[in-house]
């Protein structure tokens, strides 16, 4: 959806990834995946560390995400600014990660980039209280056989419980700093496209520019769906065929609120899943 809207920079607290056990659950987080088909420059504090954080970058290289280090050489591990594991390259400013977004937009090279910026030095301390908690709660969830969807519940649950709240301290402080840095970058790289000769707009290839180079006025994101009714003509006989008729119509709320205003002259776009 920022894509669709013509942002480029999106700030966030931490990224997704593959979780701890993945050859067991198969569990992947969704961000990973849009993020290999979406120019989106992500910028946060990292890996969550309570996730596989070797293997979820791993993952990004393999479907050519770029992962950079701001001011950095270790790729931060959200509460903590070293997770040990490289990333593809470092930067130094804004201006530095301006010119990567550039030249990945000219290549037009399809998936995003995650820039990770270390948590604040004066919250350090606090990151190294919770990644304590972290590891005393990974522990309880083996011993405790905690599985499945239910294991980062828990881990969330627990890290807050161990640390009396500081977890929730050092989360708000990491998250206002990479706004701060995310502002600088987005700042950076409208300065550069401008000098460049171009401007900041969505791209013309995108859903949102359907109407005949009008932008929508109105966006919808829920349900589009085809509904079928079969109606046997004679009394109902379970387990066999049955003769009778069939009607499609399509349906979903969204979609039904999208074709009402298109009848009404507007010009909704619908996002579905």
């Amino acid at each position: 959806l920022a894509h669709m809207a013509g942002i480029r920079v999106f700030v966030t607290g931490g990224i997704g990834g593959v979780h701890r056990g993945v050859e067991k659950s198969g569990d992947v987080s969704a961000d990973l995946t849009e993020l290999a088909r979406t120019p989106l420059t992500v910028v946060c504090a990292g890996v969550k560390s309570i996730l596989d954080i070797p293997r979820t970058l791993e993952f990004l290289e393999t479907h050519s995400v770029a992962t950079l280090a701001y001011k950095a050489d270790s790729f931060p591990a959200f509460f903590t600014a070293d997770s040990g594991c490289p990333p593809q390259a470092r930067v130094e400013n804004p201006e530095e990660v301006a010119q990567v977004i550039i030249a990945r937009d000219a290549l037009g090279l399809p998936g995003g980039m995650v820039v990770g910026v270390p948590i604040p030095d004066g919250e350090a301390a606090k990151g190294a209280v919770v990644e304590a908690a972290i590891t005393q709660a990974l522990g309880e969830v083996a011993a405790q056989n905690v599985a499945g969807a239910a294991v980062t519940p828990f881990l969330l649950k627990r890290v807050n419980e161990l640390t009396q709240g500081l977890s929730l301290q050092a989360n708000i402080a990491l998250i206002k700093h990479n706004a701060a840095v995310g502002a600088e970058i987005a700042n950076a790289l409208l300065t550069q496209t401008q000098a460049l000769g171009g401007q900041e707009k969505c791209d013309s290839a995108t859903p949102l520019d359907q109407g005949g180079g009008k932008a929508p006025d109105v966006l919808l994101v829920g349900g589009c769906c085809e509904d079928v009714e079969g109606v046997s003509s004679t009394a109902l006989i379970a387990g066999t065929s049955n003769p009778g008729a069939a009607r499609a119509s399509f349906g979903g709320v969204a979609r039904n609120i999208a074709e009402a205003l298109a009848l009404l002259g507007s010009l909704p776009a619908l996002v579905s899943a």
